[in-house]
């Protein structure tokens, strides 16, 4: 292995740098007009922004933009370098004091100081992301979801290095619609980053006539929903250990796309009868559980990695750490989503009206087609097969017994697979009290069990995370297609990232 992938076998202290910037960068101007009329310590929005020269925008043209309080980040809009849309990224460091009165909190962001835009992509673009790392740590970028070679997946060999550039290059390859994400995924770091805010929605549009009949005017009728369930200790730092969520002095706080709903409930109008909710669950360790206040139905439309068969109608929704789904709503009058959280035991934290949405559309939207998505199954006739048993002894949090610390406990303990093989993994919970997830980089799955029970709903479409019950399998299998690298690896590991940091995740290398 090369030895630039191993220069961080080590925690390091946090040295985030503090840095006041003003408003302009990360929301649109739409959002700005909703954010000067919330109170005080309802978001971050008044100090969390670039002040860089990257060009956004707010919804997609000739589309009526919703308004309300919600923020709604921008579409990050690329520069064209010979036929390739060049997205650029900046790390950034500063400080928020008005989420709670008289603390000033540590935070980060991309081209901001918290959170990051949008970035939407079409199957086939030639793209490049220029990621300039402004703070005083070492950094990565993962690609959540993205199908992607392992030297650009942002994984723990890809260390930017503070005051470096790292301009990973592909050729979208996704083949299928879907809302993925962007976030740190250092080796021991990735709970601490995540925490002050580095996380960012990405965007696949495949161009097909079923993602074309869903809403897709981006901060119109279009709209991301980046949750996160934080803690603020008494010292006015984000909590990046499980400890930390209910220390004495700590504040509970809900954020959605960084407004406190914990404070004052989000609104969101929109100006067309339907509207497309992309939800992802950015929080540590949190499981999230989404329905509407009075009980009623909604659709859900996509999982994780793709757009389900058919349009599938809930009255509930819960969402493991890193996992994303995307719903549909027709509100008449508002409508009101109220999130309820639970921690790593599934104990309830807490519940909260997470958003208002209302509409003033008069347009009749056709209906929703019935089939959305044709998944082929993968046959496993020859597949090989595995077994990942994820526990924990302690706080040391384990797969088949091993706790990657370090890059070369990653190395000695990579699983090897080839080029374009099928695999069946069996994922097991032997942790007594402790919910996990699986998350797989590279390739979705499909999902054969869970609990010995046939999958049903979401489980019937694409997945790349998946939550795994105390005691209970989950079993999936997946093809490893297009990229082989003898050098890097893909990950895989619990998305809770405060368990991840702990040791349980595992490399995987795909071999020419």
């Amino acid at each position: 292995m090369a030895d630039a992938r191993n220069i961080i076998n080590h925690r390091k202290p946090s040295r985030f740098p503090t840095r006041r910037q003003v408003l302009a960068g990360t929301f649109g101007f739409g959002a700005l007009a909703a954010l000067a009329r919330i109170g005080s310590g309802t978001s971050f929005a008044e100090e969390t922004t670039a002040t860089d020269t990257t060009v956004t925008t707010t919804a997609t043209t000739n589309a009526t933009a919703a308004t309300g309080t919600l923020p709604i980040p921008d579409l990050l809009t690329a520069t064209d370098d010979g036929g390739v849309s060049v997205f650029a990224l900046e790390t950034q460091a500063g400080t928020n004091t008005t989420l709670i009165s008289g603390k000033t909190i540590t935070t980060a962001g991309f081209n901001s100081t918290f959170l990051g835009p949008t970035i939407q992509v079409t199957d086939g673009q030639a793209v490049r992301f220029d990621i300039t790392n402004t703070l005083d740590d070492e950094t990565t970028v993962h690609w959540h979801g993205l199908h992607i070679a392992p030297s650009e997946d942002g994984g723990p060999q890809n260390i930017i290095e503070a005051g470096g550039t790292w301009s990973p290059a592909t050729t979208i390859n996704q083949g299928e619609a879907c809302t993925l994400w962007y976030h740190p995924h250092g080796l021991g770091t990735t709970a601490e980053q995540v925490s002050l805010g580095l996380a960012g929605m990405l965007i696949v549009d495949d161009g097909s006539a079923a993602n074309a009949a869903l809403p897709t005017a981006y901060g119109a009728d279009d709209i991301p929903l980046i949750m996160q369930s934080t803690s603020v200790s008494s010292a006015g730092s984000f909590a990046a250990t499980n400890a930390a969520f209910t220390a004495s002095g700590a504040t509970l706080k809900f954020l959605v796309n960084g407004m406190s709903a914990t404070d004052e409930t989000p609104t969101l109008s929109v100006a067309y009868s339907r509207v497309r909710l992309r939800l992802l669950n950015a929080s540590l360790t949190d499981s999230i559980t989404v329905a509407l206040s009075d009980g009623g139905a909604f659709t859900q439309v996509a999982s994780d990695a793709a757009l389900l068969p058919e349009p599938l109608s809930i009255t509930s929704l819960r969402i493991s750490p890193g996992e994303r789904a995307e719903i549909v709503l027709e509100p008449s009058g508002t409508v009101t989503l109220r999130a309820t959280v639970r921690n790593t035991t599934n104990g309830t934290r807490y519940t909260v009206s997470m958003l208002e949405v209302s509409s003033t559309g008069t347009d009749t939207p056709d209906a929703l087609p019935d089939t959305l998505n044709t998944i082929t199954d993968l046959d496993t006739t020859d597949a090989t097969t595995r077994t990942f048993t994820l526990s924990n002894s302690g706080a040391s949090m384990l797969i088949n017994g091993i706790a990657a610390t370090t890059m070369d406990i990653m190395d000695a303990n990579a699983i090897m697979t080839t080029l374009d093989a099928v695999e069946k993994w069996t994922i097991t919970n032997a942790s007594t009290n402790i919910y996990h997830n699986f998350h797989l980089h590279d390739v979705p799955f499909q999902v054969v069990s869970v609990a010995g029970a046939t999958p049903t709903g979401a489980n019937l479409g694409w997945r790349d995370t998946i939550e795994v019950a105390p005691g209970t399998s989950v079993v999936i299998k997946m093809q490893f297609t297009d990229y082989a690298d003898n050098e890097y690896m893909y990950m895989l590991h619990c998305h809770n990232v405060v368990h991840e940091d702990d040791g349980m995740m595992l490399g995987l290398m795909v071999m020419s």
